[in-house]
């Protein structure tokens, strides 16, 4: 892992306890961030991740809500400004899959799935983008995906949500520009977590072999590159989409 310091800074990173979202908290409580962490659900999976940061534990926080839920994404913001009076970075990592082809996608799959990743980003950047217009200063780095530029057979909905980030990221930086705020998407690819363990192992390895490097990534990579983007020294990259896919 590349060394970074973010020392005395606060990150917020949602979906932070699980996959890519857990190894994106871990990195920054290295960097000497202090991180809050949100989940939508899983209590065991959030209290094992904060177990298992050891000494770190004491720059952590969870915190469980629905980021799709606009006046539950009010709520924690109000209890987030009790307790810091900064907010430097956010990383909106929540997402959900929830897979069919159109003709036999349900309504209710098609807005569950464009309410977490598209809205639930939106709400999140939208009140984060707040608090760090008064410091004059922030990082918005949104996770997107491959598949929201190249489209695959059964996840319209998932590629949409995607699509949508991407030019969210594009319109909201030219926002806050002036304020110092840079907005950026990276776009993982195949990596390897639990967002893509229940994929039939023949169609594991049919997606590996659409790779050029022959391997899924890793939520360590992933979360170089976040991290690049949440450093100040990153401050004129902004609007830009940074794929992480292997040459998918």
């Amino acid at each position: 892992m590349i060394k970074y310091d973010f020392s005395g800074q606060v990150a917020l990173v949602t979906g932070g306890t699980r996959g890519i979202g857990a190894a994106v908290s871990s990195a920054l409580l290295q960097a000497g961030a202090n991180v809050i962490a949100t989940y939508a659900g899983n209590r065991a999976a959030a209290e094992e991740f904060a177990a298992a940061q050891g000494d770190l534990r004491n720059r952590l926080e969870l915190h469980c809500f629905d980021v799709s839920d606009y006046a539950a994404v009010e709520t924690f913001f109000r209890q987030f400004d009790l307790k810091h009076d900064r907010l430097d970075i956010l990383v909106n990592s929540a997402g959900i899959r929830q897979d069919a082809v159109v003709a036999m996608l349900p309504e209710e799959q098609w807005q569950r799935v464009l309410a977490v990743n598209l809205n639930g980003a939106f709400n999140m950047a939208k009140m984060s983008v707040l608090r760090m217009m008064r410091n004059r200063y922030g990082r918005i780095i949104l996770l997107s995906s491959p598949i929201g530029r190249l489209g695959f057979a059964g996840q319209a909905n998932y590629a949409a949500s995607k699509a949508g980030l991407e030019a969210l990221c594009k319109s909201l930086c030219k926002e806050v520009a002036k304020r110092k705020i840079t907005v950026n998407c990276v776009s993982p690819g195949f990596i390897d977590t639990d967002f893509i363990s229940n994929l039939p192992p023949e169609q594991s390895k049919e997606y590996q072999q659409m790779v050029p490097l022959r391997r899924f990534g890793t939520p360590a990579e992933v979360a170089n590159a976040v991290l690049f983007l949440a450093t100040q020294e990153a401050e004129y990259i902004s609007g830009s989409v940074l794929e992480i896919s292997g040459g998918l």
